[in-house]
């Protein structure tokens, strides 16, 4: 069962559709780790054009869907509620299998360090158990 719902996340994070790209949190230890799900349906705006005939989700929303989950579990910390968590960097990103119509991403993120308003979370997208995605992600911590 979800910890978290759409409306809910979205009194933590700014996002809005067609660019908040996780649907549910359903594990939360704030500042520590989140996991949530992303229901991916045909009907998503990017796959008109990515590919037609061959739809896939682009990789660069599997690392920002990553990204939503990890800043529920940072701005979830009491000190930071109302603010915004904004990407500062992507690094050792991989891509291990493409994700289609019709799969369920689940999204662990896992804070590994912060100092001061810098973090860095580690991030695993798997669809049925198997990795889709991974990279270490760098947040800024903003008003």
């Amino acid at each position: 069962m979800a910890i978290y719902t759409a409306q809910e996340i979205m009194k933590i994070i700014p996002h809005r559709h067609p660019f908040m790209l996780i649907d549910t949190i359903e594990e939360l230890e704030p500042g520590v780790r989140a996991v949530g799900k992303k229901c991916v349906s045909f009907n998503e705006p990017y796959f008109a054009g990515h590919f037609p005939g061959n739809p896939v989700m682009p990789g660069v929303l599997i690392i920002e869907a990553l990204a939503q989950v990890g800043a529920v579990a940072i701005l979830g910390l009491p000190e930071n509620q109302g603010k915004t968590a904004y990407f500062a960097g992507i690094d050792k990103a991989k891509f291990k299998q493409k994700v289609c119509p019709g799969d369920v991403l689940l999204l662990e993120t896992k804070i590994v360090k912060v100092k001061g308003p810098i973090g860095i979370g580690e991030a695993v997208a798997t669809v049925n158990g198997k990795v889709a995605a991974k990279a270490e992600l760098t947040f800024a911590i903003g008003e």
